[in-house]
């Protein structure tokens, strides 16, 4: 998928990644992919666990996200948007996923971690594993100063 892929999860980090990927796809007149990942279970015996109401949560997911998007976008003139946004809530482990949807991005966009005390230090879990194995450029929007 060609453009800008945001993973975001209601966090303000990753309203902050939401935010700057916005600007940057309207700048580089591309298309962006805002993407929510509904965590699914692992067991030690099979792969993801997915249940049949999780195409609820998912969708859910998607709403809210999609609220989220639209209410970034409305800070915006219309001529300062990037020329197609989409949506996307899927079931699945975050990073594994971000990857998968992204392996023919221009680029990946993802907010760090940005708890306090020490771990204002450390990047998360899945940013650290996004920049480790992703084929395309990555983009950690730090935290906001406290």
């Amino acid at each position: 998928m060609p453009g800008i892929i945001v993973g975001i999860d209601g966090s303000s980090h990753s309203r902050r990644a939401l935010d700057w990927a916005i600007n940057e796809a309207a700048i580089r007149h591309a298309p962006l992919t805002v993407l929510t990942v509904q965590q699914v279970m692992r067991s030690f015996w099979a792969g993801p666990m997915i249940y049949p109401e999780d195409a609820e949560l998912a969708e859910h997911a998607r709403k809210i996200a999609q609220e989220e998007t639209d209410g970034a976008l409305g800070k915006l003139a219309e001529d300062a948007r990037p020329p197609a946004v989409t949506v996307l809530a899927v079931p699945g482990l975050p990073a594994e996923t971000i990857l998968d949807v992204a392996k023919d991005a221009d680029m990946i966009v993802v907010g760090s971690r940005g708890a306090g005390g020490f771990k204002k230090l450390l990047m998360g879990s899945v940013a650290c594993q996004v920049t480790h194995h992703a084929h395309v450029p990555i983009i950690v929007i730090p935290a906001e100063e406290s």
